[in-house]
């Protein structure tokens, strides 16, 4: 099948207050411009150099997001342009992305990433570290970013119920953060999980965004 009538696939699965971010990393720029071409326009990529490249060359009413592990010494490069940045996984990075954004004077809009799989290998806040880092309160003085939710990743498993305990346990802690802390800003909304494999599962438990890119890009070139 081609990109667009992947797009016209997965979409049938996606209703309209959830978004669809098209993951483009390791894709070149015509496959994304013919996702352009069917009426995309947010486009998740991993590598700080291979975004900025894009962000030169393909439209400029892209919306891009950043997905992947973010490194502190790349941050400045995607700051003036990024739309949302899906992996925040440590304070520290939150402390550096704040201070990059005041030197550039723009806000950045970040999703502080959980790590809810049993999978050692994916990065994030556990629901500790998270909710005893908010209860600190020194997030409150980062004024060059805006938090605007929570993005995690679910173990890489064929257990639907593990799938949909772990995307259930990041809803009710986005909910218990929403009530404890930004109950009047209505930016805090957005609840990033579900990928190829699982974003129907993400949706039924509450993603607002949800990552897909091989279903619709196929296989990513290296």
């Amino acid at each position: 099948m081609s990109i667009q009538q992947n797009i016209q696939f997965v979409r049938q699965y996606i209703p309209a207050h959830v978004r669809l971010v098209c993951v483009s990393k390791f894709h070149p720029n015509e496959s994304i411009l013919e996702a352009y071409e069917t009426g995309e326009r947010v486009f998740g990529e991993s590598k700080v150099q291979e975004m900025c490249g894009k962000f030169k060359t393909l439209p400029q009413d892209i919306a891009w997001h950043f997905i992947g592990h973010l490194q502190t010494n790349k941050i400045k490069y995607i700051v003036p342009f990024v739309s949302l940045i899906h992996g925040v996984d440590s304070y520290k990075l939150l402390e550096e992305i704040n201070k990059q954004a005041l030197k550039a004077g723009k806000t950045v809009n970040c999703l502080l990433q959980i790590h809810i799989a049993r999978e050692e290998t994916k990065f994030g806040f556990s629901a500790d570290e998270i909710l005893e880092t908010f209860s600190e309160g020194k997030w409150k003085e980062l004024t060059g970013i805006r938090i605007c939710g929570l993005m995690g990743m679910a173990t890489y498993t064929d257990n639907r119920e593990q799938i949909q305990s772990e995307f259930r346990g990041l809803k009710a802690l986005f909910d218990q953060i929403k009530a404890s802390y930004f109950t009047s800003e209505a930016s805090f909304c957005e609840l990033s999980m579900g990928m190829s494999d699982d974003y129907r599962i993400a949706i039924e438990e509450g993603s607002t965004l949800v990552r897909v890119g091989s279903m619709i890009f196929g296989n990513r070139v290296y």
